[in-house]
């Protein structure tokens, strides 16, 4: 972090965002800050979470606040003073600019971006057995589906039912788990209706586990039946792009590289305006952060970045498609996280 901060010539670096605050100290409470300097690790809570902070926070020196806690950051601070801009509103920020012109000392507050964000973009070893834990059970939930069916059951009891096994095996969902049959499934995004899922179909099923603050995200489509020939074609499809794609995910690769190369095979394909999404996203502590699979990102994957492959192709009114792992990217290629069958499985 030392580094970090030199490099935007930040004398400290005051974390309001709880995700990120939850990073730096291991505080999973709801009302806490932290200011990181060259010479000082500082960690604010109010009364409600000093016990809390005695067992999580590490690291860090615990300094008493009153429950309204910037009033008490500000005291601690003093020189160019990052703050997180992309969290903050702007009714905070205007209070914390108050703050600091009434303490009459020498701070100055800059905006210091999404810069814990990108520290959080490389995964540790420790991270990626937590998040190699998330997908286990993931795949466990797939397995689950896969014994109990999805004919004649509605999506939204499927969806409960998920909730439910997940909370039984001691993790939670890292997000409302997608179930969308049929016209349902083209819609990326889908919420599970209470309508019956009908025979000869295919259905989307996505989901993810929350695991020690970690999240899994994986994706499979499977069919109830025999779906038509054009939806075969287009599973068939999807499931070359995914791995295709796969194959060039690797330290170096950009994420517009990558997803170019699932695009251009859907585009070859004349589906391309059915793809609208990017190819993927970084998981992590959220199940959306980056780095991006995407056009617009020209950035590098690094060893330690763990990010979705994603293709998918929505035929509105019909059906959708999407196969999705969740991969963590290594010096010389991948490891693939996610590990129920990506083949098309039927469940009656």
């Amino acid at each position: 972090m030392a580094a970090v901060l030199a490099e935007r010539e930040l004398d400290a670096l005051v974390v309001t965002e709880l995700t990120n605050v939850r990073y730096l100290t291991g505080f999973t409470g709801t009302n806490g800050v932290c200011v990181v300097s060259v010479d000082e690790r500082l960690f604010f809570t109010d009364f409600r979470y000093t016990e809390r902070a005695e067992s999580e926070v590490e690291g860090f020196e615990r300094a008493p606040a009153a429950r309204e806690l910037l009033a008490d950051v500000v005291k601690r601070v003093s020189g160019r003073v990052g703050f997180e801009d992309a969290h903050l509103s702007v009714r905070t920020h205007a209070r914390l600019e108050k703050l600091v012109a009434d303490a009459d000392g020498d701070a100055e507050l800059v905006a210091a971006g999404s810069l814990v964000e990108g520290l959080r973009e490389v995964k540790d070893e420790t991270e990626l057995a937590a998040m190699r834990a998330a997908a286990e059970l993931a795949d466990g939930i797939y397995e689950h589906i896969r014994g109990s069916g999805l004919l004649g059951r509605t999506e939204l009891e499927v969806a409960t039912d998920l909730e439910r096994v997940m909370r039984e095996r001691g993790t939670e969902p890292a997000f409302p788990p997608i179930v969308a049959a049929a016209a349902n499934g083209a819609l990326p995004h889908a919420t599970p209706a209470d309508e019956q899922i009908s025979a000869d179909t295919l259905v989307v099923v996505d989901l993810g586990c929350l695991l020690d603050g970690y999240c899994s995200d994986a994706t499979r489509t499977f069919a109830t039946g025999e779906p038509s020939g054009r939806a075969r074609e287009v599973y068939d499809l999807v499931a070359t792009a995914q791995r295709t794609a796969l194959d060039v995910v690797r330290a170096g690769t950009t994420g517009k590289q990558a997803d170019s190369v699932a695009r251009e095979l859907i585009d070859a394909a004349g589906e391309g305006e059915r793809f609208g999404h990017a190819l993927g996203h970084g998981v992590g502590m959220e199940v959306h952060e980056g780095p991006v699979l995407a056009q617009r990102n020209e950035d590098e994957l690094v060893a330690g970045n763990v990010v979705t492959v994603e293709p998918g192709v929505y035929v509105p009114g019909e059906f959708g498609v999407r196969i999705e792992d969740l991969v963590a990217v290594t010096e010389g290629g991948h490891e693939i996280l996610s590990h129920f069958p990506k083949g098309l499985v039927t469940l009656d």
